[in-house]
């Protein structure tokens, strides 16, 4: 198999997008429940009214809120790699040796032979000593590296969008409840959801898609009881 091969090959390795991934589905999955939960309060409570300018406000509210939640939890990660970098940086500048004997202690609890991991760690240091630590000593990749911008574009896209979905099934004329149609907009979001979130992160289909509508479903029917409450 050619390098290139190889190289091709770990494209395909799911945990390349785990930064963005999760950050969508999260949002997806929020802006689905959060706002199928609040319209169906509100419908429940008899208030059908308010059911456009209360879903248009989730919508708005709930995609600054995953935004910004998003880029400050993600920003808070990014500074301690940032200062675990730095760290790493000081130690290697004051004492190299002693760093280069703690690479091959790593190698070797990772079962390497004194030999062996003693040539790769003189190995790895001379090639890059940083890029060596921060990979096999604190397990930063730069594939995996916190991207705050991202997620949090990401989370605010994919909260918008999933909130659409039951805002939709609020808004179309229907003879029956509107918590019918708001419910079953909601279940089909939260499907695609889980189908979507199942193929990219390489997950089954059946038992990711099951847990998401379990999940969702449970969060509406509490919210749905309680508007029920207040209206009584």
């Amino acid at each position: 198999m050619s390098l290139e091969s190889v190289y091709q090959r770990n494209l395909h390795h799911k945990g390349q997008n785990s930064g963005w991934l999760r950050a969508a589905v999260l949002g997806a999955n929020d802006g689905l429940v959060s706002n199928a939960s609040l319209l169906i309060g509100i419908a429940a409570a008899g208030k059908t009214d308010l059911l456009k300018v209360a879903g248009l406000a989730g919508i708005a509210a709930g995609a600054m809120s995953m935004a910004v939640g998003e880029y400050i939890s993600v920003k808070s990660q990014a500074d301690i790699e940032a200062a675990d970098r730095a760290m790493e940086i000081e130690h290697l500048a004051a004492d190299p040796e002693g760093e280069l004997l703690e690479l091959t202690q790593i190698y070797i609890d990772r079962g390497l032979s004194p030999e062996l991991a003693a040539q790769v760690a003189q190995t790895f240091t001379e090639r890059d000593a940083l890029e060596a630590h921060l990979r096999d000593e604190l397990g930063q990749h730069e594939a995996h590296a916190a991207k705050p911008v991202q997620a949090a574009v990401a989370s605010a896209i994919s909260f918008a969008t999933g909130a659409l979905i039951p805002l939709l099934g609020a808004l179309l004329p229907t003879a029956s409840g509107r918590e019918i149609t708001i419910v079953g907009f909601a279940l089909l979001g939260l499907a695609g959801t889980g189908v979507i979130s199942s193929r990219l992160a390489g997950s089954p289909l059946l038992r990711t898609t099951v847990r998401v509508l379990l999940g969702g479903s449970l969060g509406m029917a509490i919210t749905a009881g309680i508007g029920a409450l207040i209206r009584l």
